[in-house]
């Protein structure tokens, strides 16, 4: 994924897979920064995970993305 300066050295936004109240910043509609999603594993919410893990963590949804995913 590619690293903003807002991301650190090492590390990548994985989507979907924070529980509510848990994501790190900014997402998209109804989250304005950290601890603002308001379901578990929402879409559009983030967290920072070592680089190279996202895909590898399992939800009850199916995996972490690099990308704003669709959740129920």
């Amino acid at each position: 994924a590619p690293v903003s300066a807002a991301t650190p050295s090492g590390m990548e936004k994985c989507y979907g897979i924070s529980l509510a109240g848990a994501n790190d910043c900014a997402a998209g509609p109804g989250t304005s920064c950290a601890g603002t999603s308001t379901i578990d594993y929402q879409g559009n919410a983030w967290k920072l995970v070592p680089a190279g893990t996202c895909t590898t963590i399992d939800t009850p949804h199916g995996k972490g993305s690099l990308a704003e995913v669709e959740r129920p």
